[in-house]
């Protein structure tokens, strides 16, 4: 990914944000009083507002010096999502059964972190291109695999089995993550308030998502 810094935002500003996904659907109203919806975009793409989670002086100047060192739009980085920032539910803990990312075919070695939200209704499968080091874990037709076995690249999100560890054909291959969403400032400029000596605010820091 190109102009990108693999640092992340820092964890406790994040804390409180608000945002999520954002999709694009065009909607034609009909004569009959239907309607037609067709899908602009094939994929989501997260939003952020990060304002909310600065409440000190100590926080504006966390969030000044990130900014500047990113050289405001300029490059992207790493943030948390508070809710979705793993392979399982909120509150869980990740394990390797959670997201199936392929099905081996005795000589594909390489597979893209993704994780599917789905229901009897449909599904979207996301590209997971940041997992968090030493978060992956893997397991092959439902037995977990060394970490010897796969290195994975977190500036990607491959998985990468070892010579001798490639998935037999059929074989179902699943994992389990904690990843961060590349995002980037949504803005090249920081607007300040100080509330107080000691308190002060951002009304809005917009970020979002480089997809990958």
């Amino acid at each position: 990914m190109a102009a990108f810094h693999e640092v992340r935002f820092p964890l406790r500003l994040a804390l409180g944000t608000s945002g999520g996904p954002v999709r694009r659907t065009d909607i034609v109203n009909l004569s009959n009083g239907r309607e037609n919806r067709n899908q602009r975009w094939r994929n989501s793409r997260r939003a952020y507002d990060a304002g909310s989670g600065v409440r000190s002086v100590t926080d504006l100047y966390a969030v000044l010096s990130f900014f500047e060192a990113r050289g405001g739009q300029l490059y992207g980085f790493r943030f948390r999502d508070p809710v979705d920032h793993s392979s399982c539910p909120p509150l869980a803990t990740p394990t390797a059964m959670d997201q199936r990312i392929g099905t081996g075919d005795g000589v594909t070695a390489r597979f893209q972190l993704v994780k599917t939200y789905d229901d009897a209704g449909g599904g979207w499968t996301r590209i997971i291109s940041k997992p968090v080091s030493g978060t992956v874990v893997i397991s092959v037709n439902g037995s977990a695999v060394s970490a010897s076995a796969f290195t994975t690249d977190h500036e990607t999100g491959m998985v990468t089995f070892a010579q001798g560890q490639v998935p037999a054909a059929g074989a179902a291959i699943r994992a389990g993550f904690d990843f961060d969403v590349p995002v980037r400032f949504d803005t090249d400029r920081i607007d300040v308030s100080l509330a107080s000596f000691e308190a002060g605010r951002i009304p809005s820091i917009p970020l979002v998502e480089i997809l990958p």
